[in-house]
């Protein structure tokens, strides 16, 4: 039997990059591998901190319709793996109808999940501070990149990660993710009770700071309460929310064979689901 395709969807200050491990990992498992970029940011990290303009423009329907043209022209419906607002954008694509199988990595919640620690607005307060910022793009420095990403590493053992991977994040995606569970007519919401859609597994890192566990599990319990479509979570209690620190196989490992082993079968979830909606 074939192998079902991986699609990735990256998050908030990162871009496809971020994926460059785990892509390798499931090729060489013998799936095929896409890890397209944010619309708009189709350049090397390199190019986009010298040119942050196209990340001022997004919002979260242009992203979530992106990646769902991409998955409806696969022959064959993907496994969608989101990282951070990437899982929360795979959390939309899922309720589109779209994918074989979801896997969220310290996902974003959509509205209804209500939880907001403190150092989950920390970690976005470079953005946050300013309402102006609702249309930039803006960065971060070292130190910054070090609390939000790579927090188990020392500062210096981030550096790399910080140089390799981290681009400015975008205002109005931000602002959109954060002002969800104050407007009843936000994009950022899904169908909790959907029992027709694919599986879908949350993991959780314990030293996590823009996306605590608690987060976690708040999303997985809010699908299991109001649907009997297969939800569950896991938890890496040492790893931080970058994840590609040391440490990533056994990650990759596990959620390529739970999705493999969950994965609807059945014709729907790629290029014959219905039309998006928003």
């Amino acid at each position: 039997m074939p192998k079902p395709p991986i699609v990735f969807v990256h998050g908030l200050w990162m871009t496809p990059r971020s994926w460059e491990n785990y892509a390798a990992r499931y090729e060489a498992a013998g799936h095929e591998v896409h890890a397209p970029a944010w619309p708009g940011l189709e350049v090397e990290v390199e190019a986009l901190r010298a040119d942050p303009s196209p990340l001022a423009d997004l919002t979260i329907t242009k992203v979530v319709d992106h990646y769902t043209e991409v998955i409806r022209g696969l022959s064959t419906p993907p496994i969608i793996i989101g990282h951070s607002f990437g899982g929360l954008f795979m959390q939309l694509l899922v309720d589109r109808g779209l994918g074989a199988a979801g896997v969220g990595l310290s996902a974003g919640q959509a509205r209804g999940v209500m939880r907001l620690p403190l150092t989950t607005i920390k970690s976005g307060w470079p953005i946050l501070h300013n309402p102006a910022n609702r249309h930039k793009a803006v960065a971060y420095p070292l130190d910054h990149f070090h609390f939000t990403m790579t927090n188990t590493l020392s500062l210096e053992d981030s550096k790399p990660y910080y140089e390799r991977y981290a681009v400015p994040g975008s205002g109005p995606i931000f602002f959109e993710g954060v002002m969800a569970q104050l407007s009843p007519k936000t994009v950022v919401k899904v169908d909790y009770h959907r029992t027709d859609r694919a599986p879908m597994l949350f993991v959780g890192n314990g030293q996590d700071h823009v996306v605590p566990t608690s987060v976690s599990k708040d999303i997985a319990a809010k699908y299991k309460k109001h649907s009997t479509a297969l939800t569950e979570y896991y938890e890496y209690p040492d790893r931080p929310h970058f994840p590609g620190v040391d440490g990533w196989e056994a990650v990759a490992d596990h959620i390529l064979d739970w999705a493999t082993t969950n994965a609807r079968t059945s014709g729907s979830g790629g290029a014959d689901s219905g039309p998006a909606t928003s």
